[in-house]
């Protein structure tokens, strides 16, 4: 696995210490195992809606929508696994809520162990890395491998959200409505977004919106586009209406939140 390196983060380095980074529903390219260490919140994932708490292991794969809102007092770290692994990741996210304090610790000494490899500068660095990631595949293949972590049989709503968060994280830039979508999965508008509200507490609309106003709000953070460009891309009819678009959800224009934001790099 070289071709980019696994690595530790604390939730607060994978937001950017910037909430919306996690708490709008989003997909990433990386693969992610996220273990909440302290803290409690929500999570929209695989169509649902959860309670997540201290001792939950969030199984991520790249391109699966998904949010997390586990508020100030929150605390995890996660494991972003690059896309192109060698190592045998899980394609369907999972909730696993872990209650045997042996394997709690477990994933805890790999994580710690992984973490202080990170920062140790020691030759063959990546190579140790990456049988850290070994290893933690092969505790989460475990942890779904028992009765407890069975997956259940999901109700015919949930299958359809599940099959909506995957269009919206394949399609959200294309000039496609919640409608559009709904056509192409076979059902009403209505129906989908009643669906949504019932299994993720999210209409489906919302989280149309919420991973385009992700999109844009990473674009306007990290790379220098003008904004008019970053609003053709994302299938806005103007600027002008993307400009309202985002004064609506974040009370700002796409120009001042570029200069609030704090990028850790710029791209041309």
């Amino acid at each position: 696995m070289h071709q980019g390196a696994l690595s530790i983060m604390s939730l607060s380095q994978l937001s950017k210490g910037q909430d919306w980074r996690l708490s709008l529903a989003h997909d990433r390219a990386e693969h992610l195992v996220i273990w909440i260490t302290r803290g409690q919140g929500r999570l929209l994932l695989d169509g649902q809606r959860f309670g997540v708490g201290t001792h939950n292991a969030i199984i991520i794969p790249s391109r699966a929508l998904f949010a997390l809102d586990l508020g100030r007092q929150g605390v995890g770290q996660a494991v972003v696994i690059p896309e192109a692994t060698e190592l045998t990741v899980p394609q369907v996210p999972r909730l696993l809520r872990i209650r045997d304090g042996n394997v709690m610790n477990e994933l805890t000494t790999l994580i710690d162990a992984a973490t202080r490899e990170q920062i140790s500068g020691k030759p063959l660095r990546a190579q140790s890395m990456d049988a850290y990631g070994a290893l933690i595949a092969v505790w989460v293949h475990r942890q779904l491998a028992l009765d407890e972590h069975a997956a259940e049989r999901r109700r015919a709503g949930v299958r359809l959200c599940a099959a909506y968060c995957k269009r919206i994280s394949t399609y959200f830039a294309e000039p496609m409505t919640m409608a559009d979508h709904a056509d192409a999965l076979g059902v009403t508008p209505t129906h989908l977004t009643r669906a949504c509200k019932a299994a993720m507490g999210k209409t489906a609309a919302d989280l149309l919106t919420e991973r385009i106003l992700y999109e844009a709000r990473c674009l306007l953070a990290t790379t220098k586009v003008p904004a008019q460009d970053i609003a053709r891309h994302l299938g806005f009819g103007s600027a002008a209406y993307f400009t309202r678009f985002m004064l609506h959800h974040t009370k700002a224009t796409p120009t001042a939140l570029r200069k609030a934001s704090r990028p850790l790099e710029v791209a041309a």
